[in-house]
């Protein structure tokens, strides 16, 4: 039966747009939002918080990374909370209870799948959709999968601990990264994404893909790469700027987004029943928990302050440094706030709208994969500079135009390798 299969690509093809779209637009206006967070706001105050600086035309910068990265994650629980109600209301299942609608009935049941699973090979998920699996002597190979997951890193909650740690730790040491490298030397190789997604999902989880998968992938960095790099090409910034530890940390960062993207991936496959919301609330909510005690606690204004008073051996400091301990992290937040009214709306949008993004972006990993999801996010700024060329008349090089040129070829090559298996399928069907 054709009809049905063509149908089902059709609402694929749909999701597929809805995310794109989605997430170009929801990070694009929170990439302004985040451009107005690292701008200095106005002080309302005579006497500033922050004393060492220029207080009259200029003002302060918000204090701390760590407060907008849990604003954004406090939002995108918030987001991932209100989708699930939301869905569950609209399909009849708020009588189930918050318990399951967020997936807590999954977390607490030590990570074992809890597919429902029927005589004829069909399972049915937590939300009521149907899971195939095939028969062979009496078991399914979902019920071989449950009876498989016997290491504690394999479980549901440690899968999630996991993506979470991996994603609080990533934002840091990127902008470290950043302090010893050019944002050009970032942004080249944050368009290397796909490889290290690609590489982890083979060397940790084994997960195969179709030979086309590594040409759309090489296709796609490589003309992004190209894109990218020849868009500084004649700008002539000065060299030297790229020091071997900030490109160790920019190293670590992509590896870290590797093993972030991978797990996700991994996290799908084991648990088919667990949505893409669902790990969208449980990631943001482990984020602020993880986060929470930098943010309350004083921490000590020189590091190696508490270094310094070890053992010699131990000690890296040869002389002892006295322990000082600064105010929270949420303490200086807030009183930035309130000295800086004009923060609070760009702090608002880049929660929000990162909340909003996130939504897109965990339904993208969910149905289509995480190496769609790094083809969307690194193509993005490809996109928007393709458009400002045809709103405001930008000049791209000729080196720029043959990395859009390689870029749209690594797609045109993905396209039509899914329509010849949409052909395939539906001969198949006849």
């Amino acid at each position: 039966m054709p009809v049905p299969k063509l149908t089902c690509s059709t609402t694929a093809l749909t999701r597929l747009a809805v995310c794109v779209s989605g997430v170009y637009a929801a990070f694009l206006l929170w990439a302004i939002a985040q451009e107005r967070l690292s701008a200095p706001f106005p002080s309302t105050s005579p006497h500033p918080h922050t004393s060492p600086v220029d207080h009259s035309s200029k003002g302060d910068k918000f204090p701390s990374s760590l407060f907008l990265n849990y604003a954004q994650a406090v939002a995108s629980s918030s987001s991932a909370l209100c989708y699930l109600l939301f869905n569950a209301w609209r399909e009849g299942r708020l009588g189930e209870g918050l318990w399951k609608i967020v997936g807590l009935d999954q977390l607490f049941s030590l990570g074992t799948p809890k597919s429902q699973v029927k005589q004829n090979g069909t399972a049915i998920n937590s939300n009521g959709k149907q899971i195939s699996t095939v028969a062979q002597n009496g078991h399914t190979s979902l019920e071989k999968k449950q009876k498989a997951q016997t290491s504690w890193r394999k479980t549901l909650p440690a899968l999630l601990l996991q993506v979470s740690l991996f994603q609080t730790l990533a934002g840091p040491i990127g902008f470290l990264a950043l302090r010893h490298i050019s944002y050009p030397t970032m942004v080249l190789g944050k368009s290397c994404k796909l490889i290290p997604v690609l590489l982890l999902n083979v060397l940790l989880y084994r997960r195969r893909f179709s030979p086309h998968k590594y040409v759309v992938v090489a296709l796609v960095t490589v003309g992004i790469s190209l894109f990218m790099l020849l868009a500084e090409g004649g700008k002539k910034k000065k060299g030297g700027n790229d020091s071997a530890w900030g490109l160790w940390l920019l190293g670590v960062n992509l590896f870290i987004d590797g093993l972030t993207n991978s797990t996700q991936d991994q996290l799908f496959s084991t648990y088919p029943q667990f949505s893409g919301q669902q790990m969208m609330f449980f990631m943001s909510f482990f984020t602020q928990l993880l986060l929470l005690p930098a943010l309350v606690l004083p921490l000590p204004t020189h590091p190696l302050s508490l270094l310094s008073h070890l053992p010699f051996p131990l000690s890296p400091a040869q002389t002892t440094i006295p322990i000082s301990f600064a105010k929270p992290e949420l303490i200086n937040c807030i009183s930035f706030i309130i000295t800086h009214p004009s923060s609070l709306s760009p702090l608002l949008a880049y929660a929000l709208l990162g909340g909003l993004g996130q939504l897109f972006i965990f339904e993208t990993i969910q149905h289509f994969g995480s190496l769609t999801l790094v083809m969307v996010t690194v193509t993005r700024k490809l996109f928007t500079m393709l458009l400002s060329v045809v709103v405001f008349e930008h000049q791209l090089t000729k080196g720029q135009w043959i990395g859009v040129g390689v870029v749209f070829g690594g797609i045109g090559v993905e396209a039509g390798m899914k329509r010849r298996e949409m052909l395939r399928r539906a001969k198949k069907d006849k």
